[in-house]
């Protein structure tokens, strides 16, 4: 199973997911998870299609470097992955769940890690809705 997780490169973020990529490889599910994480500013586009489940995070909404990930995700259907997004911002959330609608990606509830309240417990947890 492949994951990716794509950031705005920024320090909150990026260890967020430095924190999913360390709690995907102990998740039960088909087989080992391979974790891959790459900023949006070095996207290509092809990343995403191989992965069976992907992460989205950024601190702001509508940063610049989501440009193309936002044209991507307006073109292709990835209705049956899984993804799930995360910020420091409930409103960034917000955000990037709206450019997740005409992928039709299977989203759950974001996860929000405001004020770096951050443990690694909780992230186990929204991973586990996320991964079934």
């Amino acid at each position: 199973m492949k994951a990716l997780i794509i950031t705005d490169g920024t320090e909150s973020i990026q260890s967020i997911a430095l924190l999913i990529k360390e709690s995907l490889a102990g998740v039960k599910s088909k087989g080992k998870i391979t974790t891959g994480i790459c900023t949006a500013q070095n996207l290509k586009g092809n990343e995403i299609l191989p992965a069976d489940i992907f992460f989205l995070g950024c601190e702001e909404p509508s940063p610049s470097s989501f440009t193309l990930l936002e044209e991507i995700l307006s073109h292709i259907n990835l209705a049956p992955r899984k993804c799930g997004v995360f910020s420091v911002k409930a409103k960034t959330n917000k955000y990037l769940l709206s450019i997740l609608k005409d992928s039709e990606a299977d989203t759950k509830e974001p996860f929000l890690a405001e004020n770096g309240n951050l443990k690694k417990s909780d992230i186990k947890k929204w991973l586990k809705q996320i991964t079934g």
